[in-house]
């Protein structure tokens, strides 16, 4: 085989992923408002997937440099532009799907709630005077219309992501004249309630009232059609950060031109006439390549905002949020933690405990210092106003601030600025790396006057918003075998000066790779001498070649390798010589799964580590990442049962085939459901029931 067969596309396999998102909105057994919501996290990533990984493709196709196209050949078996024409297409037949889902199954299922969200059917009578009195009094002074045909040489700016109509015009002595106009959704509501009627709900979209008020827009002219257009632009920030410089100042003045970049994609309603579609290429220098059919509506990531009238009769019935009574009757987090680790499993359980630690840290007098690394941090985070707090108390705070963050750089900065204020030390990004670690190290004196380290560890990022719905694991531990080494990764994003050594923790652009690789060999090792071997690996994405190639080998040689992969995933499963020992599953739910975790059976001795790091490789080699093991013999024991009913799971997990389609798991087992079977066992555990 050669070697660009043994690994799926990248790009691809994300694609896939978002395929088994939008299987998850056809699926009948979730409640219709859940389908709803991923229908809008389908179009959601679909969005940031052109503005950022398309846009990529995009710029190397443009380039066209033979030595590139070589290396991106070799690496894929594809150019730049089979791949881009490839994924073109598969987006196609997903659109094509999305739009059959919400046609034929959500809106349908809706009516026979007595919901009706306006379609293409006329606006009923009783309906007209809110409508056109909402357009009048909330819509119209948000609204630009251009004649595009008046402007001559001028190129009309269009904003990124947002949506316009498109507009064809008659004008009173018969001429055709195009226009376009801006649809207000960042101002006001996509979705507007109009009065009930015979027992129905009634919700439209304010396109349509737009659509039907064009007349008022355009008094001269005869309106023969209206289309709706989205310009998606290249989000990537073109940052040089090897070299030493102000890399804020290059921050804030590439944010400012995000929504200036290079069309990504130009998106249009299928039933624009092919006159008005060369006319748009023309004006907005738009090629072949960058415009994309759709449907009628764009930016269906609103699907948020559809308003439920029902509520829970249409939602998922809320899972309770589980105490941790390990941590409830201590008088602190500290006297818990001084008792043994402690692990926190999110959702599930309440991230008010990490929010309780930083606000003790902040106010125990005993407390000296503070340092954290922060990636995505909260709009209104409770954690840096804590920070704050330890600061204004007169404690040392140090704060790791990744202004890199893609999306959140703005954010991030903003957050830098206020506890900078504050006279906390702001540590910015390193030049040529990202710090994507999620750790914290808290200093305290204890009775007999002696500084004694704590140490959190996450999955997950400091960000109370998204451990909402996310699924991420946290360890507080004041082991001094991770406490010293946790000091050891602050100590060198200050000052990048001494190369710290690792034996318990394992470290990007240090460690990390070269330790994983190890494990593995170990269990070839195993099964080469007869005993059994066996690897879990739960992930994000799995991408990097070297680490699917030792993968391979373990398969090869006979070792067990259960691979649990939300997105991407280059590796291919089940195919006899290569990798006929390996299987992949994606489970796709109401939370993000968003832990890594990884197991090796290590002779019946279970090795057990947690973190930040999918096997990217970005993770692996061009960041700072913590991975950390598992050493209390309980922990190990909630962390496996965790992998243990994930890999059961045969209502939620799909399986992988070699070709990356989602197959779902059907067998005659008992139903496994793995986050609501994991909430269960894990109150169990914590009420003895």
């Amino acid at each position: 085989m050669k070697d660009t067969e043994k690994y799926y596309d990248r790009e691809l396999s994300w694609l896939s992923f978002n395929k088994r998102v939008l299987m998850e909105a056809a699926d009948e057994s979730v409640p219709l408002y859940e389908r709803i919501k991923f229908l809008a996290i389908y179009s959601s990533n679909l969005d940031e997937f052109f503005r950022v990984r398309v846009a990529s493709i995009r710029s190397i196709v443009d380039i066209d440099k033979k030595k590139i196209n070589k290396k991106f050949n070799k690496k894929y078996n594809n150019s730049p532009k089979e791949i881009l024409e490839k994924i073109l297409e598969v987006v196609h037949n997903q659109q094509e799907e999305f739009g059959r889902i919400k046609r034929e199954v959500i809106i349908p299922e809706l009516k026979k709630e007595k919901i009706v969200f306006y379609r293409d059917e006329p606006i009923i009578e009783a309906h007209k005077a809110p409508a056109a009195h909402y357009f009048k009094s909330k819509i119209l002074s948000y609204l630009q219309p251009v004649i595009l045909t008046r402007l001559n040489s001028q190129t009309p700016y269009l904003d990124n992501r947002a949506i316009y109509f498109a507009i064809v015009l008659e004008s009173e002595d018969g001429e055709i004249e195009y226009a376009h106009l801006n649809i207000p959704t960042n101002d006001l509501p996509r979705f507007v309630e109009l009065p009930k009627h015979d027992g129905y709900y009634y919700y439209i979209a304010i396109d349509d009232i737009i659509r039907e008020n064009l007349g008022f827009l355009f008094p001269n002219y005869k309106v023969l059609g209206a289309y709706t257009v989205k310009l998606n632009r290249d989000a990537d920030l073109n940052i040089d950060d090897e070299y030493s410089g102000n890399l804020v100042k290059k921050i804030r003045k590439q944010i400012e031109k995000r929504n200036l970049g290079v069309p990504s994609r130009f998106l249009y309603d299928s039933d624009m006439p092919d006159e008005l579609l060369q006319f748009l290429k023309d004006k907005f220098d738009l090629k072949d390549d960058d415009v994309v059919p759709g449907g009628k509506y764009h930016n269906m990531h609103d699907l948020f905002q559809l308003p439920n009238p029902l509520k829970s009769k249409l939602e998922n019935e809320p899972l309770t949020t589980i105490r941790k009574q390990q941590l409830d009757n201590s008088k602190s987090i500290f006297s818990a933690v001084d008792d043994g680790d402690v692990m926190l499993h999110f959702p599930y359980q309440s991230y008010d405990y990490v929010l309780r630690l930083f606000n003790e840290a902040a106010l125990d007098p005993d407390v000296t210092e503070i340092k954290a690394t922060f990636y995505r941090i909260a709009a209104n985070s409770f954690i840096s106003n804590a920070l704050i707090s330890a600061a204004n108390n007169g404690k040392k705070v140090t704060v790791f601030v990744e202004i890199k963050a893609r999306f959140d750089e703005q954010n991030n900065l903003s957050w830098a600025a206020k506890m900078e204020e504050a006279g906390i030390t702001i540590i910015y990004s390193i030049p040529g790396l990202k710090v994507h670690a999620k750790v914290a190290l808290i200093t305290k004196k204890n009775k007999e006057g002696d500084s004694v380290r704590y140490g959190y560890f996450g999955t997950g990022n400091f960000n109370e918003k998204t451990a909402e719905i996310y699924a991420d694991e946290a360890l507080f531990s004041k082991n001094e075998l991770l406490t010293q080494e946790l000091d050891k990764v602050f100590s060198y994003l200050k000052s990048q000066e001494e190369i710290p050594e690792f034996n318990h923790l394992l470290v990007s652009q240090f460690n990390i790779a070269d330790r994983f690789k190890a494990l593995i060999d170990q269990e070839i090792q195993n099964v080469k001498e007869g005993k059994k071997g066996h690897i879990i690996l739960k992930l994000n994405n799995l991408q990097d070649d070297i680490m699917i190639d030792k993968l391979y080998e373990a398969s090869q040689a006979g070792v067990k390798v259960e691979l649990i992969v939300r997105a991407i995933c280059c590796i291919r499963a089940g195919i006899p010589g290569l990798s006929e020992n390996i299987t992949v599953r994606r489970i796709v739910d109401r939370y993000l799964e968003h832990s890594r975790c990884f197991y090796f059976y290590n002779n019946g001795e279970d090795i057990l580590f947690q973190g930040s790091a999918d096997w990217m490789k970005r993770n692996l080699y061009r960041r700072i990442e913590v991975v950390f093991p598992i050493l209390d013999p309980n922990l190990k024991a909630e962390i496996m049962q965790l992998l243990d009913i994930q890999l059961k799971d045969n209502v939620k997990a799909c399986y992988l085939d070699k070709d990356l389609n989602n197959i779902r798991i059907q067998d005659d087992k008992p139903k496994v459901h793995a986050q609501i079977d994991f909430h269960k066992w894990l109150e169990a555990r914590q009420t003895g029931v």
